[in-house]
């Protein structure tokens, strides 16, 4: 997938470098600075959440409990990243003790909300299967969205992790190796495999095999 550009990319660089500031007046005991990197950070970490777990509510949680531990963390942030890179990286700790608890019950098919189908970047997943673009257009939009979450549940841990971060949130190929502790190459290769498997998921679904 080419890279995608977005007009509005120097202004939101703009409004995270402010972050710092934020988070700088809560230092200096400004706690109600906090509810402000909360509005700004909020939606997104929750659509991320939510592609990780699959559970709409259950990712409401892990962004609480993701919020509250970064409040209390502040004092680690050295400002190396972007506060939103720095946040991503807790969430997705919380999304993984969160599917490690999960992993004794039984999985509940979930259907995705309207508003949380769309990538950081406006698009969708129908851009990893354009060459399909044909037989994408036969399904209704509510079985898509069904039919997307439920395949990238089917990836594994770490296929969801680098697509959610890439194709939904948007995150480049370094803020994304920050985020996990991985080499950029490593990241790409991940990536590559998952939308492979995402796609061939999606596919035999539908009974449509490549």
């Amino acid at each position: 997938m080419p890279e995608m550009s977005d007009p509005l990319d120097a202004l939101n660089n703009i409004i995270e470098d402010n972050d710092i500031d934020i988070v700088n007046r809560c230092r200096q005991g400004q706690t109600e600075a906090f509810s402000e990197l909360v509005r700004r950070h909020q939606k997104k970490m929750i659509n991320f959440a939510y592609r990780m777990i699959g559970e709409y509510d259950q990712a409401c949680d892990v962004v609480q409990e993701a919020f509250l531990s970064a409040y209390r963390s502040l004092g680690s942030f050295r400002g190396n990243a972007l506060f939103s890179t720095w946040l991503c990286g807790i969430v997705l700790n919380q999304a993984r003790t969160y599917l490690k608890r999960k992993s004794i019950r039984n999985r509940r098919e979930i259907l995705l909300p309207e508003d949380h189908f769309q990538s950081a970047n406006g698009g969708s997943f129908n851009t990893i299967l354009s060459d399909e673009a044909f037989f994408v257009e036969r399904i209704d939009r509510q079985t898509l969205q069904a039919g997307v979450q439920e395949c990238i549940d089917k990836l594994d841990n770490k296929q969801r992790e680098v697509l959610v971060l890439r194709d939904i949130q948007g995150h480049s190929y370094e803020e994304i190796g920050a985020i996990l502790k991985l080499p950029s190459g490593t990241v790409r290769s991940r990536l590559f495999r998952a939308r492979s498997d995402l796609k061939n998921h999606f596919l035999k679904m539908f009974g449509k095999t490549t």
